[in-house]
């Protein structure tokens, strides 16, 4: 098993097969400029670009290396939706449902716009299923085509049967699905190195390792790192559970991990019965399994655990069953590589963006929809910074209650949030 940390990231499939990344400087003595950004994921990166097109001044502070975390290790599914999106409807009422509906595909949307804009070769691909496991999931999946049916979803969908899902996945182990074109998967640790490189060509400032420790009020914010510097108007903290210098923004939220391992590439005659239509495919459960191939052709299979370290054979032993249980025929396989990382989900489930004050601006918490909902929310930071708070707002009003505790508790607290689902999955 591959163990090797890889570029100054942590050890992952993502992290080895990375794109050359550009090299950033540490900041150090003093700047100033329009909006200083802290954070180089998906959030950030995001913000920058949407910033930069609007003219802005743009510095990006990043602590570690630009995606270093969630963004760089997570399963790469570009899924369509919002968490919490029937509380937030129910927040606001019917008023704003065509507008949510919208939101909740942008970022596909600005994802295929930037591989398009700045050629990012990121193994963007199209092609995602919803798995049902019990007949209450299939229900739900059958409510999600009647709604995608009558909005006129452009692109395919369909029901799968039991027989169809077996078929199309090579598994026997669900009872059904909905297959969608539109939502889709790449390679995350390249988009996000794909963006810091549009960013820095339109002209942004990055930074790495140089870890923000402070935002210091004044006529203009001064945002302090240990050796140096960022005066400006307005700043984003962006580092969502990877952020620990702002902890009136860590409370907010339950630190969640997830796994994955990446299996040696598979031969021509496994991938005739595992997952070949090359697709991308969650279950509905809230301690959820997820799988896909690589562009290499390995199975990259992840899943969440109550377990918090960073031993790749602990994660591999974790995983390794439960891949098994749905692909019996990989059994013995090569695990080359596995690695975890952190998701922030807030107590009610729902994107947390607002602002701490009037020109300190945050988004977080996207319980594990972030590939597409961080780049919508760099749209709408930016659209926040402009002035224009319309979308900005459906988010900053529904109101996040911080988790007392959770600093000195969160593992024990995400502990017995795992079992308490866990025992909800399995009803």
């Amino acid at each position: 098993m591959t163990a090797s940390v890889s570029r100054g990231y942590p050890p992952s499939y993502y992290a080895a097969t990375a794109n050359q990344p550009a090299p950033y400087p540490r900041l150090e003595g003093a700047i100033a400029t329009d909006v200083c950004i802290v954070g180089a994921g998906f959030t950030g990166l995001s913000s920058a670009i949407f910033l930069k097109d609007r003219g802005y001044d743009v510095v990006v502070l990043e602590g570690s290396k630009v995606g270093f975390g969630a963004s760089g290790r997570n399963g790469g599914q570009v899924i369509g939706g919002i968490s919490g999106e029937a509380r937030i409807a129910k927040r606001h009422g019917g008023g704003i449902d065509d507008l949510l509906w919208d939101m909740r595909w942008a970022g596909h949307r600005i994802i295929r716009e930037r591989v398009a804009r700045f050629g990012i070769e990121c193994d963007l691909k199209s092609g995602y299923v919803d798995v049902a496991i019990k007949p209450r999931h299939v229900r739900a999946l059958e409510n999600e085509a009647e709604r995608l049916a009558r909005r006129r979803f452009p692109a395919e969908f369909r029901l799968l049967s039991r027989d169809d899902t077996e078929a199309t996945l090579g598994t026997s182990a669900y009872i059904g699905a909905l297959l969608n074109m539109h939502n889709g998967h790449l390679h995350p640790l390249n988009l996000c190195l794909g963006e810091a490189r549009a960013a820095a060509s339109l002209g942004a400032g990055i930074f790495e390792q140089s870890p923000a420790t402070s935002v210091e009020p004044g006529s203009r914010l001064t945002v302090r790192t240990a050796d140096g510097s960022v005066t400006a108007d307005a700043v984003i903290i962006a580092g969502n559970a990877y952020q620990d210098f702002e902890r009136r923004l860590s409370s907010r939220f339950f630190p969640v991990r997830s796994f994955i391992i990446a299996t040696a590439p598979l031969t021509t005659k496994q991938l005739e019965t595992v997952n070949p239509r090359d697709l991308a495919v969650c279950d509905p459960n809230f301690v959820l399994e997820y799988f896909r191939l690589s562009a290499d052709k390995r199975l990259l299979f992840g899943g969440r655990c109550d377990y918090f370290g960073e031993d790749p054979a602990r994660v591999a032993t974790e995983l390794r069953p439960r891949m098994q249980r749905i692909y019996p025929q990989l059994e013995g396989i090569g695990i080359d590589y596995a690695w975890g990382g952190t998701i922030a989900v807030p107590f009610n489930r729902i994107p947390q963006l607002g602002r701490l004050a009037a020109n300190v601006f945050f988004s977080q918490g996207y319980s594990g929809h972030g590939v597409n909902v961080t780049h919508l929310a760099g749209e709408l930071l930016a659209e926040a910074v402009a002035g224009t708070m319309e979308r900005f707002d459906v988010f900053a009003r529904c109101k996040s209650r911080r988790i007392p505790g959770v600093h000195r508790f969160g593992r024990r607290m995400a502990s017995l949030g795992m079992l308490y689902y866990g025992i909800r999955d399995r009803l």
